[in-house]
Formats: C-alpha cells, structure tokens, sequence
C-alpha cells in the first residue's frame, strides 16, 4: 500500500474536485463578485460594519492562502443595536471542514472591532470562481493558479 497522507492537501482545481470547475463557474450566470451586503441601526453601525469587513481581510483561507474577503467568502455584515455583528458567509464548498480554523481567524480579527460576532453559514448563492474579487484573482494568479 502507498503511502497517502491522512489529509491530503484541498485542491478546488484539481480535476474530480467537490468546488465547481472553473468552465462551470465562468458560465455559472448569476454569481458575479459583489458588494458585501451591510445592514446597520446608525451611522455608527455602518462604520463597524466597514470596520468589520476590512478586519475580515486578515482571514487567511487556509487553503487558499487568500482573505475571505477577496475570495466572496462573506456575503453579509449586520450589526444590530447593541454593536454585535452577524456575518453572513459561505465556503468554496458545502463540505469544507475549515469552518472551525475560519470561525477562530474571524474572533483574533475582529476583537478589537466588536465584543461579540456569530457566523451564519449560507450555501445560497452557492460560491464560485466569479465570487472571487479582482485583488483575489491576482493574488491567486501570483500564487499559479491561472483563470
């Protein structure tokens, strides 16, 4: 028998990868990269949530090397009344098992931002490869991936 790491490195681009081809994902239609949607109660809940977004760039697919940001990762910020923020985001796949490893990056970002934040995960919009910002796609470009 082979030998075979326990947990193979995740490659979305590799062929009979669980992410969607990168030929789905450019005629995927609706999926367009996209302002992250931001709800907030005033006017200094809508500066948290920039606040929160632009922490939310220090953290790292770990995968991917990438922000979560710049991947289309987050889809939402909302901060209610009390400055808590709710962020709404997706993974490169349903059955990604890093929600743990991003739930943590996400608490060391934004603790000086927002005493409390959840994360709702979503599916809908499912992410694709036209999820991803243009600062993304160069810095996977800079990294070989070539889309």
């Amino acid at each position: 028998m082979a030998d075979t790491p326990a947990h193979p490195q995740f490659d979305p681009f590799a062929p009979g990868s669980a992410a969607p081809s990168v030929e789905a994902s450019r005629h995927a239609g609706q999926a367009r990269p996209r302002g992250i949607t931001i709800k907030a109660p005033d006017e200094k809940g809508q500066k948290t949530a920039h606040k929160v977004i632009e922490a939310m760039k220090n953290v790292i697919d770990p995968e991917l090397g990438i922000d979560v940001v710049d991947l289309g990762l987050l889809y939402g910020v909302e901060i209610d009344d009390q400055g808590r923020a709710i962020l709404t985001m997706t993974l490169t796949t349903p059955a990604c098992p890093l929600t743990d490893l991003l739930e943590d990056g996400a608490a060391v970002a934004l603790a000086p931002v927002v005493d409390y934040f959840r994360v709702d995960w979503v599916w809908d919009p499912v992410w694709d490869l036209s999820m991803i910002t243009p600062q993304g796609r160069q810095m996977l470009n800079a990294i070989g991936y070539d889309f």
